[in-house]
């Protein structure tokens, strides 16, 4: 069984350091590639609400042990958790919790992003007042190709891109490196790989929280760019025509036609790496990202923390788990996808997917200033129940199938 409860005892997957008045927070997985599970989500919003509340502290600084900022979620713990109900509810209600706080911290924020920053990992980034990342950054929303959705906050984040680069980011899975990311504003500055350790004794000493500093100090050592003339995003009249299209049907046939004309070769393997790709997943995503357009940033989250539990419970779809599995456990890099194509997703299979759950039981999210630390995991109705669903449910078999003794204990 893989319940992910967080136990209370601490392994050093976060480390906090407050070094002048300047805080310093590091995910410590490097073997793992810095991946996000509920313990390192917990640690983190224990350390930046601490960081956040405490007068001397002007600014934090956020980074990644080892050779990546992050590679995203632990897929090994929703993996191994796949037989267990809810087993990893905690993890995902801690995430998406902890990416409101990120919006919307109250003092300037600095990612230091070297090395892989993928999935929810990037949400570490990309909302920061200050997202500094490296020739060496590779950022992606890869979700699509196991099966699930861009979440963490990216239903509101894509969709707020330039154009339709949103709905292409998350439908495909593209990586963007470097000087891209920052083009495409999902980062502020580009910084040699060799400068940021000395760009980071920079910030230490700077012992302020005036955001005019931070960003002159990050100036002195951030570089001019350009795009190369094959980068994706020298080709959003394309992306912008055929993104814009109302479902995935039309995306994949408006994306075809184009694929045929002189000059556009580079679309003939998306479309074919498209097309491998799970129909729920792509019609999650797509869904997701256009209802971002008009939704808060809670909104959002809280319609992706429906979003995850409803594929983690299996409720029209074994695919995020098939995924994984050909992807990550087998490496066969061939999954077998149910439904096996888009014309068998219905809207009303979708409709379950995104169906809100009651109050009590939605993601939390405290939008009075006040107050807006509340709404923690260990406050909410899954706390207690989950953990009594965890006992009943080994001597009492789910109800039916998609009804399991923790909804019925909700």
């Amino acid at each position: 069984m893989a319940q992910e409860i967080v136990k209370p005892d601490r392994e050093d997957v976060v480390i906090a350091e407050e070094i002048g008045r300047v805080g310093v927070i590091t995910i410590n997985r490097p073997n793992q590639l810095n991946v996000i599970s509920g313990k390192v989500a917990l640690l983190l919003g224990e350390k930046l609400e601490k960081l956040e509340k405490d007068d001397s502290t002007k600014l934090v600084i956020i980074k990644g042990a080892g050779r990546a900022f992050s590679a995203g979620g632990d897929l090994k713990m929703f993996y191994d958790g796949r037989k267990t109900r809810d087993s990893c509810l905690e993890a995902t209600y801690r995430m998406y919790w902890l990416c409101y706080h990120i919006h919307t911290y109250k003092k300037p924020l600095v990612a230091l992003v070297h090395g892989m920053s993928m999935g929810g990992g990037a949400s570490l980034m990309t909302p920061m007042r200050f997202s500094v990342v490296t020739e060496k950054t590779v950022f992606s929303t890869p979700e699509t190709l196991l099966g699930f959705h861009p979440d963490c906050g990216f239903s509101y984040m894509l969709s707020r891109l330039p154009g339709r680069l949103g709905e292409y980011l998350g439908l495909t899975g593209a990586r963007l490196k470097g000087k891209e990311v920052v083009a495409a504003g999902l980062a502020t500055h580009i910084v040699p790989s060799q400068k940021l350790v000395e760009l980071e004794k920079r910030l230490l000493s700077l012992n302020s929280g005036d955001e005019n500093a931070i960003e002159s100090v990050i100036k002195e050592f951030s570089t001019d760019f350009e795009i190369q003339e094959n980068s994706i995003l020298n080709k959003m009249s394309i992306i912008n025509e055929c993104f814009s299209k109302d479902t995935v049907e039309e995306i994949l046939m408006s994306f075809e036609a184009e694929a045929h004309k002189l000059g556009n070769g580079w679309i003939q393997p998306v479309l074919k790496h498209l097309k491998k790709l799970s129909p729920t997943g792509l019609k999650i995503t797509l869904r997701s990202i256009r209802e971002g357009r008009k939704q808060t940033l809670s909104d959002c989250l809280k319609k992706e923390f429906r979003i995850s539990n409803n594929i983690l419970r299996r409720t029209i779809s074994n695919d995020f788990y098939e995924g994984i599995r050909a992807i990550v456990i087998s490496k066969d890099n061939s999954p077998k996808w149910w439904p096996t194509t888009l014309d068998e997703v219905k809207d009303e299979q979708l409709n379950l997917i995104f169906k809100n759950f009651e109050q009590h039981l939605e993601l939390q999210i405290s939008e009075n200033n006040e107050h807006r630390w509340k709404g923690k995991y260990d406050n909410s109705p899954y706390y207690y129940h989950i953990n009594q669903a965890m006992k009943i449910q080994k001597v009492l078999p789910s109800t039916a199938p998609g009804i399991g003794p923790i909804q019925s204990a909700l």
